[in-house]
């Protein structure tokens, strides 16, 4: 799960290291107004507050550092995706079944449910690909390129067969 996790996280990293900071940071495309590195800052953020709640076993997705320089500029970004890296490589396989609590806002108010720490890390891996998907329309807004194919895309998805 962890190599997963950090393959998908390196297209982060290989896109960031291929665009400037005025391109991370650009609010234009509508309709949400929203930045590539918000997202990415966003998504980083998820894993954090997992990693944060680890010892006492208490996760709150609510509770999100929210690093505006994370989001504006692609160092401090590439920095932030390595020590998510890092910390999931210092997770141990046996700890993946060990319950956690985990709150967030589902909409209506905070509810706290029990996860395992596998079952929330598989959480944030999805919802970074989902994340993926809304910074691979920006990355088209903006007239660059992907990583890959595979940047946006579940696994799961099947792939178009494009006529020839």
């Amino acid at each position: 799960m962890i190599n997963a996790i950090e393959k998908n996280l390196q297209r982060g990293i290989k896109l960031l290291n291929a665009m400037s900071d005025e391109q991370y940071s650009d609010t234009s495309s509508p309709p949400y107004h929203s930045s590539i590195g918000a997202h990415m800052r966003h998504i980083l953020d998820v894993f954090s507050c997992i990693f944060n709640g680890l010892e006492t076993k208490d996760v709150d997705f609510s509770k999100r550092e929210r690093n505006v320089l994370a989001e504006q500029h692609t160092e401090v970004g590439i920095e932030y995706f390595n020590q998510v890296i890092e910390r999931l490589h210092q997770l141990r396989t046996e700890d993946f079944g060990m319950v956690i609590n985990v709150t967030d806002d589902l909409g209506l108010g905070k509810v706290t449910m029990k996860y395992t720490l596998e079952s929330a890390l598989c959480q944030a891996h999805s919802h970074a690909i989902h994340h993926f998907s809304s910074i691979g329309f920006l990355v088209n807004q903006l007239g660059l390129e992907l990583p890959d194919n595979d940047f946006g895309y579940n696994p799961t998805t099947p792939k178009k067969v494009l006529a020839s």
